[in-house]
């Protein structure tokens, strides 16, 4: 497996679960760091256990269309795998170069994307070069495998989230000290977010409350304006971003957590990982309905139209007031995360389709 994704170690638990199943060896290959946004972090290794993660050299960090592996061919060489899952999307160069050199493998790989795109050359070159030479493919999403159908991919494919999510680390907190009704975010502090709708919906909510955003981006600055505008200054704290090992205690600080996203014409949210980390940790969530995040939370969560504060204010209002649903819905969140979103069952039915991937004619 070639993955970026794996740099995070609360990720590479679902690895180790895999290679738990029948007859499986497994090789992981990931760079040393991966840059988003001017944001480096570094391959932590976390879950190695049973199978080998192998550090591999990168090229053109951070460029999601233009990066690969420049000794990815030797590694292939020396490994001689009957399966090679690549965990990027089909037109992205790693994917592309990753499909050349190891052509003598059954081939997958991994997309996100939920917009339907046509894509100039080279990229789209690559794209249909991988689509007719793939014996399967992994969509983390329903819209991602849709337009998957769509450009004429005819193989074994499935909706599998990237990864799963440890419930041994992610869990609900013992007790809830005493302190005001925390709403909470984590993620980038991108105006995609919605997060400027959060502070407008805080402003109107009763009750002792506070507002906390763990994150970095762009929209900090504008966030602290906004905030003092709305006199929320006092009951908003801004904090800096957490290893993904080190984000239980982030969910268990929280009463409520909220991902009011907005979509935009290149951009919808694909699946909405902070949501399940939440629920798995007892912690009720309010998100707004962009692309796939009511699929993943299902009825396990509230859902409001994208952009519409004052619905996102009366969810949040009715989970500050209301006690019993909170629990229910702590409950149901948890629930449904044991029963869709573990490691071993993002690994168990990865394993599945590795298996008809073996079987698959497609060269």
């Amino acid at each position: 497996m070639l993955s970026k994704a794996l740099v995070r170690g609360a990720y590479q638990r679902k690895c180790e679960e895999l290679a738990r199943l029948p007859g499986v060896e497994l090789t992981v290959l990931s760079p040393p760091q991966w840059t988003e946004a001017g944001h480096a972090t570094r391959l932590e290794r976390a879950y190695t256990s049973g199978y080998d993660l192998i550090e591999l050299p990168i090229r053109f960090d951070g460029r999601f269309h233009l990066h690969y592996y420049p000794t990815l061919a030797r590694w292939l060489k020396r490994l001689e795998p009957d399966l090679f899952h690549v965990d990027e999307e089909p037109y992205n160069l790693a994917t592309f170069h990753g499909y050349l050199v190891g052509r003598r493998a059954k081939r997958l790989f991994f997309t996100w994307q939920n917009l339907d795109r046509r894509y100039p050359p080279p990229f789209g070159w690559m794209e249909r070069y991988v689509l007719a030479r793939s014996a399967a493919a992994i969509a983390g999403n329903e819209a991602a495998l849709a337009i998957l159908r769509r450009k004429g991919f005819r193989g074994p494919a499935v909706v599998i989230p990237q990864v799963g999510f440890d419930p041994e680390l992610f869990v609900p907190a013992l007790a809830r000290p005493d302190r005001p009704f925390t709403i909470g975010y984590l993620g980038r502090l991108e105006w995609q977010k919605g997060l400027l709708d959060l502070l407008e919906a805080a402003a109107g909510l009763t009750g002792h409350l506070a507002l906390r955003l763990v994150g970095y981006g762009p929209l900090e600055a504008e966030l602290r304006a906004r905030a003092a505008a709305l006199d929320l200054g006092d009951r908003l704290e801004i904090l800096p971003p957490v290893a993904s090992t080190e984000v239980v205690p982030v969910y268990h600080g929280l009463d409520a957590f909220a991902l009011p996203s907005r979509s935009t014409a290149s951009w919808v949210e694909q699946f909405g990982r902070v949501l399940i980390e939440a629920m798995a940790c007892g912690v009720p969530v309010v998100a707004s309905d962009s692309g796939e995040l009511p699929h993943a939370v299902g009825d396990a969560g509230l859902i409001f139209p994208e952009g519409d504060v004052r619905a996102l204010r009366a969810h949040l209002q009715r989970l500050i007031d209301d006690a019993a649903l909170r629990g229910e819905l702590i409950a149901q969140g948890r629930r449904r995360f044991l029963e869709r979103f573990t490691q071993a069952r993002v690994a168990g039915a990865t394993y599945d389709l590795y298996q008809r991937s073996l079987a698959s004619a497609n060269d």
